[in-house]
């Protein structure tokens, strides 16, 4: 299961010589994370509000591989590698056409508000087939 988000580069994402700054792709994939989870039907913030959950990036391995500049048309895509009672992990690629330009391999893990760790909500683990 793929998703795709897609975004622009502003004159704000990049640095003096117009190229994307590297910070920025980490903020690119939290967006595409963000709506792949809310593709999945779970609302975050009532999932906070009402459950005391939060997810937590806890690793990102990352690979800069060709420099993204203002203008461009970017994709994000997000795959789901593996899951557990309390992880998942995914692997997230930033494209500009068919060219990948960065890859990113991100641990997330389910918290308490106090920060322990928690199992994954009922939903989200129906929603992608983890026990």
């Amino acid at each position: 299961m793929m998703h795709r988000f897609d975004l622009r580069v502003y004159y704000e994402d990049t640095d003096l010589a117009g190229i994307v700054y590297y910070a920025n792709y980490l903020k690119f994939i939290e967006r595409a994370r963000s709506e792949w989870v809310r593709g999945l039907g779970v609302d975050q913030a009532a999932l906070r509000a009402e459950q005391g959950l939060v997810f937590a990036v806890r690793r990102v391995v990352a690979d800069y591989l060709r420099p993204a500049v203002y203008d461009d048309i970017l994709q994000v895509r997000t795959i789901l590698e593996t899951a557990s009672g309390a992880r998942l992990t995914l692997a997230q690629c930033v494209l500009r056409g068919e060219e990948v330009l960065f890859t990113a391999q991100v641990t997330l893990v389910c918290l308490t508000s106090e920060g322990r760790p928690a199992r994954l909500p009922e939903a989200l683990r129906h929603q992608i087939g983890a026990s």
